[in-house]
């Protein structure tokens, strides 16, 4: 069998070269191909958008799903039915009408399927928790090419597995999920020159141990490019910025931002009232298809110390071009689902992202430089997160890992169950879990 052209992808920095590829339009034609793959020996991946791609694909069967894009919302339960190739400003257009909202992640372009599998980390999640949490039922075609509805009382084991546990149980063709009632929030960014990153960091981190779960937020620091489509304040500077969605009244939400706007002149400020159809300007996350390198480490707890240090090896003199961000965790996020889920971490209090553009840069730089911030962080470090591991475990030399290991052991056997010819553990396979590419 001759493989396929390169297939394109969100992330570019990994090729994807499978021996077949299979645009599917529904879950017949998912179940076919799992079928087809099986009796070929033939591994599977499944991929909506690339935008969490773990590493390069060869061979093997690659089903996209971009064509499966329906969403359809029902406000009187209130939730959405979600096609696996559907993103989430699908989903926020569609549910907007309703006043309602889903608990997307901060890129709009993303795979809300697969994004969900992961967990789904949301730009409210503090006061709502994991999108995975919020899940009512799945249909997913398992390694025997069987299309099964799963939900809590027909197939427990595997609906707590494909919440957290990604793609390696099956693929998704549609979930259910719940949705919420929000119509608009405060939030925006408050973006100050990285000279004063220290002290950024230190009042961000004393900050967060005062917010209420209604409030959602990010730290990130970067050496913006120069160049004339970004903003002047911006252009070729060192920036850190915090990142607010509050969804209590406008006032309060002011108020609970003084204590930022208090650390000086800020290079721009976006807070503002606004609906929730706009939250994406939040992050502002690059639209367009790119390569890079990334990983994310869930964390206890982080001092000003340590996180000064990781800012110091990332920052303007760091070997590569490193986007770092600082997720506040905690709020809902701790608060187990009522029907448990394969979610791990819950404990944590912070996730710290790194994300390198791969465009003149060398991977094994990378590799160095991310291993430098595991050290620095390792004091804190309770394992790695699913959604947000760009390069096919490259820490895993700190073992530092995707699950617990009672849910890494709880997965290895759903996994013997359903897929022991490991039809779905081929080029996504990281610590012994694979998901399909949002």
């Amino acid at each position: 069998m001759t493989a396929v052209p390169a297939v394109d992808s969100f992330q570019t920095g990994f090729a994807i070269r499978p021996d077949l590829l299979v645009e599917a339009s529904d879950a017949e034609d998912v179940r076919a191909a799992v079928r087809d793959a099986a009796a070929r020996g033939l591994p599977v991946v499944a991929h909506a958008t690339g935008h969490g791609l773990p590493g390069p694909v060869e061979g093997g069967v690659l089903i996209r799903t971009r064509r499966m894009d329906t969403v359809r919302v029902d406000p009187e339960r209130p939730t959405a039915r979600i096609g696996a190739g559907a993103t989430w400003a699908s989903v926020v257009a569609a549910a907007a009408p309703h006043g309602l909202a889903p608990l997307n992640g901060s890129s709009p372009g993303v795979g809300a399927v697969s994004y969900t599998l992961g967990g789904g980390l949301g730009i409210l999640a503090r006061e709502f928790g994991y999108a995975a949490d919020h899940v009512r039922s799945l249909d997913v075609v398992t390694a025997d090419g069987v299309l099964r509805q799963v939900t809590p009382e027909s197939e427990p084991d595997l609906f707590w597995g494909l919440r957290g546990g990604g793609h390696r149980l099956g693929i998704v063709t549609e979930l259910e999920i719940g949705l919420v009632a929000v119509e608009r929030l405060y939030g925006g960014s408050l973006a100050f020159d990285g000279d004063k990153a220290p002290e950024v960091l230190r009042r961000y981190l004393e900050w967060t141990r005062t917010v209420p779960e209604t409030c959602t937020s990010s730290l990130a620091a970067l050496s913006y490019p120069d160049l004339p489509q970004l903003p002047e304040p911006l252009r070729g500077r060192y920036v850190v910025s915090v990142r607010v969605a509050y969804t209590g009244p406008v006032a309060e939400g002011e108020a609970l931002v003084a204590p930022l706007r208090a650390i000086g002149p800020a290079l721009s400020d976006s807070l503002r009232e606004m609906p929730y159809t706009e939250s994406h300007t939040i992050h502002s996350d690059p639209p367009f298809p790119h390569a890079y390198h990334g990983e994310g480490l869930m964390l206890r707890d982080l001092d000003a110390a340590a996180a000064a240090r990781v800012l110091e090896l990332t920052g303007p003199k760091a070997p590569a071009m490193t986007v770092v961000q600082l997720n506040h965790l905690g709020g809902a996020l701790a608060t187990p689902p009522a029907v448990d889920s394969a979610v791990p971490y819950r404990d944590a209090g912070f996730l710290l992202r790194l994300l390198s553009p791969l465009d003149g840069t060398d991977v094994p730089s990378v590799r160095t430089l991310y291993g430098e911030v595991a050290g620095e962080t390792a004091p804190y470090a309770l394992g790695r997160s699913l959604n947000f591991a760009f390069g096919g475990g490259d820490l895993a030399r700190t073992r530092q890992d995707l699950h617990e290991p009672r849910t890494r052991e709880r997965l290895a056997g759903l996994v013997s169950l359903h897929d022991p010819a490991s039809l779905f553990g081929g080029a996504y396979g990281v610590d012994g879990v694979s998901r399909g590419a949002r």
